[in-house]
């Protein structure tokens, strides 16, 4: 068994209050969660309007492809949110 974790970090330059981040931060979680079983969480810079840090962790099966699992939340995440991905981290542990 393997543990898949990844960080994003978004810039969402038309956010002007934590609400608005609110909304967006939920709907992305949600949506992770659905979409992949994965636990999802903003986990920096809670009080920065315009920034939005997600934190992604799965456990990988045996045989399964975590660097794939990986690619394709980064490309979920990119296309489901108008927000820039500024950095991303990955690792397997």
């Amino acid at each position: 068994m393997r543990v898949a974790v990844m960080s994003f970090k978004l810039y969402a330059p038309w956010v002007h209050s934590l609400k608005e981040k609110r909304m967006i931060v939920k709907s992305l979680i949600a949506r992770l969660h659905n979409t992949f079983h994965v636990s999802a969480a903003e986990v920096d810079a809670q009080d920065v309007h315009q920034t939005i840090v997600i934190g992604v962790a799965a456990v990988v099966p045996p045989g399964a492809n975590a660097d794939h699992l990986m690619d394709q939340i980064w490309t979920f995440v990119e296309d489901h949110t108008e927000a820039d991905i500024v950095e991303s981290e990955r690792e397997v542990l």
